[in-house]
């Protein structure tokens, strides 16, 4: 038996059907590199013998009664693969407009929670700006079981690096772990209920020190950008069900060369590049604020956590996108700046502050107070938060092989919330970085005019930098 951290608990108390809580992916691949060409039926038994390998595949989630304490994973002993892997075939003529749209259906759908949390579509009949058709993986996987950094390793498992190699996943399969009984999870939950206050007085302590800290490097001009100061945005509102997504494409390259003539990070790089293709689109749209917009970025703490339980080991900076600055050049420079900052700040804070606080979720608290705030939609009255969410998730450098089909494309997708309906990942996979994007409909109802903007905004960048080499020379 296998406790849910709070942090993990906690995405699964969140969820409403309009605030979904799973992490989806769009996977392109190349079926003329299957072995033996591409069938379904065997594309589903490969995918079947490879998932009972992994623990996480195999599992699912049982709540402890009365919901006493957090839930815990117990294995499925009636997994089937028909639950999980299904198949579609887009309308004719398909091209991309239609997987789009079809994409966004899909990420809409809550997933059973009776079962392992996650699903794959496999959709056919897409075909790519040169009319060649290609396949696609659709796959949910819900937050309580994976972050961006173990989502991107749970698929990875799944792949080789040849079409008929062996699998990235473990060699043997989980062991079988006894199944709780009722009785016994009531009572370890009533336990767990009675210890936890026990570790207040060790987290109030570190939480004051933590917030003095924070005052100080405000002070100093040297903290990273505070949560609750961003403008408002057609994407900060309440949000329904329905999703939007749009994908696109830059070459790592083109941003390796930015790095080495600016000294720039790849993520100061790429969060520049999200601010300057915020800004066109708000400003096509007539929307552009003065202040510029505001970034939770996740980071992982995996290697940084005291802690063995939890899938998610996770942390979040804020950061100024600089949407303010029409020059990428300039934008640039002061996102590293500001960067350099966020990163020493969020250092000093503890890796494990966040999971510890979150082991004081409570289910019915946090269902209740969800469904409160969206009903009397509180993200519209008070102060923004922060604008959206950007992942940055590094990928394999070299060919992968999705149950024997060449990867041509991933493209993760994170979830939206109340108050920001809009989420940015990027990906980078064999020399491409992947830009996925996901929103409310409501809250961007077109994002491939955002979308579109990224690799004009690397192109803009590119040439400010060769510029400014020159004048140097």
């Amino acid at each position: 038996m296998d406790r849910l951290s709070g942090l993990d608990a906690s995405f699964l108390y969140l969820e409403t059907p309009e605030q979904l809580m799973h992490v989806c992916g769009l996977i392109v691949l190349d079926p003329e590199t299957v072995p033996g060409g591409y069938t379904f039926s065997a594309m589903r038994d490969l995918l079947d013998s490879r998932v009972k390998k992994v623990d996480q595949f195999t599992r699912k989630v049982r709540r402890v009664p009365l919901d006493v304490g957090h839930p815990v994973w117990v294995r499925d002993d009636h997994f089937d693969i028909n639950h999980h892997f299904h198949r579609m075939a887009l309308p004719q003529p398909a091209g991309y407009a239609e997987l789009m749209e079809i994409c966004g259906h899909l990420a809409g759908q809550p997933m059973n929670r009776s079962r392992p949390l996650w699903e794959m579509v496999l959709i056919e009949g897409y075909h790519d700006v040169d009319g060649v058709e290609k396949l696609v993986v659709f796959s949910k996987m819900h937050h309580a079981t994976v972050d961006g950094a173990s989502g991107s390793n749970l698929i990875s498992y799944l792949c080789s690096l040849e079409p008929d190699a062996p699998p990235l996943a473990p060699d043997d399969p989980p062991k079988a772990s006894r199944a709780p009984g009722g009785l016994e999870l009531l009572g370890r939950g009533v336990v767990e209920t009675l210890m936890r206050p026990l570790g207040i007085p060790k987290l109030v302590p570190s939480s004051i020190g933590m917030i003095a800290q924070s005052i100080d490097r405000a002070r100093q001009g040297t903290a990273m950008a505070a949560p609750l100061t961003a403008p408002r945005t057609s994407f900060n509102g309440t949000i329904n069900g329905h999703r939007t997504i749009a994908i696109a494409d830059m070459k790592l390259e083109d941003i390796k060369e930015v790095r080495r003539a600016t000294g720039a990070t790849v993520n100061d790089i790429v969060l520049s590049i999200a601010g300057g293709a915020l800004r066109s689109y708000l400003d096509e749209r007539g929307e552009l604020p003065n202040e510029p917009l505001l970034a939770s970025v996740p980071v992982s703490v995996r290697e940084d956590s005291s802690r063995d339980v939890g899938a998610n080991k996770v942390s979040s900076l804020f950061a100024r996108l600089g949407t303010d600055i029409d020059d990428p050049l300039e934008r640039l420079r002061q996102m590293t700046e500001d960067n350099r900052n966020a990163k020493e700040h969020n250092k000093a804070i503890s890796a494990d502050m966040l999971q510890d606080w979150a082991e004081f979720a409570a289910p019915r608290v946090f269902g209740l107070a969800v469904r409160a705030y969206a009903g009397l939609r509180l993200a519209e009255k008070h102060p923004v938060v922060h604008n959206l969410v950007i992942s940055n998730v590094p990928g394999p450098p070299v060919p992968l092989y999705f149950l024997g089909a060449q990867v041509l494309g991933m493209y993760p997708l994170g979830p939206v919330f109340h108050g920001a309906g809009l989420n940015i990942t990027v990906l980078s996979n064999n020399g491409v970085v992947h830009v996925g994007i996901i929103a409310c409909e409501e809250s961007v109802r077109n994002p491939q005019t955002m979308v579109e903007h990224f690799p004009r905004e690397l192109e803009r960048l590119k040439a400010e930098v060769a510029v400014g080499g020159a004048a140097h020379s």
